[in-house]
């Protein structure tokens, strides 16, 4: 039996019951396959639920807010996924008359749609013989074949799109890439894979050469740098508190904190208090508190933040001027704002009036 065989014979009676498998239109595979990116099914299914419940249609994501879609989107990380989401959903709805190019050429022109996401749509929405991968995918190819190159690497991406094109039933692509992503997320895991028990195991070099723990192989990440960030949690007169809108490129673009300093090295109570910015509203200040003494650690794919929040008294709100770009809001509208998931973990264990 051929490999794809192998494969899709697993996936008809393992396969999970997904509610993008029973309507594979575009817009709910589209939401799937962007929710899904570096997300694993447990954690993404709820979002999606939410994101199909709240929009039903790509002409109802295309209306929502920007501020909107973020809010739903927090705790999922990597922001652009969710500000491109909207971007193409206005683009789709507004210029195609929310009907989706129905050929993978088509489909990788939208903003965020890449290879995998172009390949995923066309191959099971429209039948196209492109073949996927993702993470999953290339865990498999990478143990079957025994294939060392860096699935990382310019090289790697290439020799890997040549196996994964030529191992492709192109008689029902749509089955044989979900088979793919399916087999590689239950069943040929990156740990403790199922190898005993795999119907691909007598032709697997991975199994056959005991290197499924050292396949595949990525080449190591850029440094991760660490930063300190201290935010000022500002406790005003009338529940009032003051929240920043971040703008610019970063990751969390159109999201919100409390106004932020961030600082080369760690610093404690005398050098917080010294700096200007805590100056410049000293005669406000009834009270300052530190509300974590030991730093919380939040990894980004770049970077390492320490951060700690400063609970801050005051008589009375700073003026305008104090941080560029702030709101003051009642503490009890805070959680309506989109905000990164860092602060949203400090709201949840923070009381206001304590």
């Amino acid at each position: 039996m051929s490999f794809s065989s192998e494969i899709i014979n697993w996936y008809s009676e393992h396969k999970r019951d997904l509610p993008w498998r029973k309507n594979p239109e575009p817009y709910p595979v589209w939401l799937s396959e962007i929710i899904l990116q570096q997300t694993q099914i447990s954690q993404g299914l709820p979002y999606y639920k939410k994101f199909i419940s709240t929009f039903p249609s790509v002409h109802d994501l295309a209306k929502a807010d920007e501020q909107q879609v973020l809010k739903l989107w927090q705790g999922l990380g990597y922001y652009s996924r969710a500000r491109n989401l909207h971007t193409t959903a206005r683009y789709v709805s507004e210029e195609l008359n929310g009907i989706f190019p129905k050929d993978y050429q088509g489909l990788k022109k939208l903003k965020g749609v890449g290879d995998y996401t172009a390949s995923a749509i066309a191959s099971i929405c429209f039948g196209e013989a492109k073949a996927v991968l993702d993470g999953n995918v290339f865990r498999v190819l990478s143990r079957y074949f025994g294939v060392d190159t860096p699935i990382n690497s310019t090289e790697g991406k290439k020799q890997f799109k040549k196996i994964a094109e030529e191992n492709l039933d192109t008689g029902q692509p749509s089955t044989h890439n979900q088979a793919m992503m399916e087999f590689g997320a239950l069943h040929c895991k990156p740990k403790k894979p199922f190898c005993p028990d795999c119907p691909l195991n007598s032709k697997c070099v991975a199994f056959q050469q005991k290197l499924q723990d050292k396949l595949p192989i990525k080449t190591k990440k850029v440094k991760v740098k660490t930063k300190h960030f201290n935010y000022l949690v500002i406790k005003g007169p009338q529940n009032q508190t003051l929240l920043h809108h971040r703008s610019g490129k970063g990751i969390w673009k159109n999201l919100y904190q409390f106004p932020l300093l961030e600082t080369e090295k760690e610093i404690f109570d005398r050098g917080f208090k010294s700096r200007d910015e805590i100056q410049a509203i000293q005669p406000l200040v009834k009270k300052i508190e530190l509300f974590n003494n030991k730093p919380i650690k939040h990894l980004l794919s770049h970077r390492k933040l320490l951060v700690k929040f400063w609970i801050i008294d005051l008589e009375k709100l700073p003026k305008e001027n104090w941080f560029t770009d702030f709101k003051i809001t009642d503490w009890s509208e805070i959680q309506s704002f989109p905000v990164p998931t860092l602060i949203d973990k400090f709201l949840a264990n923070f009381d206001f009036k304590g």
